[in-house]
């Protein structure tokens, strides 16, 4: 049976309404494969020189869970940090660290009168190890991803992984897509961890929010980051205990 004009007029703008929808909804929010989004921030952090972003840090070491920290992060390639601690605990601490240079030491110092010493010091040393989990030579979002990426691609690959979507959830302001990724609870398969819940940036497509639980599904990594700017235009002047907004 042929149809009505008027139907044909309703069918028609049903259409273009879903077209304005789909072409309204940005990357991730349609679809989510956990594949394709490593792919694409691998790409994006490949073509970004540097970035600024408040980290939020919270770590579990020799079985305490942390205190959360909040620092104002500086990177830029090939691997210049610098990050300032902007409230308690450590309010006031500042390090630098730039590859190759300080004979590939970390400059810091802490908050307050004890930030009148200034210390030269091993990344991987006991004294700048302690109360962290990883060496600040482990910094940066391309680091995260690259370990992201190695698990994922591994577990694909053995058909050993389980991926959950968990939505549409903002995240510092943004709107993220939410997912899980699920391993082994097996220490010795040699996965970085049981599992871990990611939240992707819909428009820069990249992590800004990472839980990490170990095999006895404890959290005991969680990092954010906070009003990231990609491509943030940083200099050498951003990474040089000179700079007059630094305390050195």
């Amino acid at each position: 049976m042929l149809r009505s004009e008027q139907d044909m007029t309703k069918i028609t703008s049903f259409a273009l309404f879903l077209i304005l929808i789909i072409a309204n909804l940005t990357w991730g929010e349609i679809a989510f494969d956990p594949e394709t989004w490593i792919s694409v921030a691998e790409e994006v952090l490949t073509g970004t020189e540097s970035y600024t972003t408040i980290f939020h840090k919270q770590e579990r070491v020799k079985g305490i869970f942390l205190e959360k920290e909040t620092i104002y992060l500086k990177f830029k390639k090939p691997f210049n940090v610098y990050m300032k601690w902007i409230a308690a605990p450590n309010r006031g601490r500042e390090l630098l660290y730039v590859d190759g240079w300080n004979k590939n030491r970390l400059k810091a110092h802490e908050g307050g009168i004890l930030g009148i010493v200034t210390l030269n010091l091993d990344p991987r040393g006991a004294f700048a190890m302690k109360n962290n989990r990883h060496p600040v030579t482990d910094t940066g979002l391309e680091h995260l991803v690259r370990i992201i990426a190695e698990n994922v691609r591994r577990g694909v690959q053995s058909g050993s992984i389980q991926f959950i979507d968990h939505g549409i959830e903002t995240v510092y302001g943004s709107r993220t897509r939410k997912f899980e990724g699920i391993l082994p609870k097996d220490r010795s398969k040699g996965y970085y961890c049981y599992r871990a819940v990611i939240n992707v940036d819909i428009k820069k497509k990249v992590p800004v929010k990472i839980m990490i639980y170990d095999w006895d599904d404890n959290l005991i990594e969680n990092y954010g980051y906070e009003d990231l700017k990609l491509d943030a235009g940083l200099t050498d002047s951003d990474f040089t205990p000179n700079n007059p907004e630094y305390r050195y």
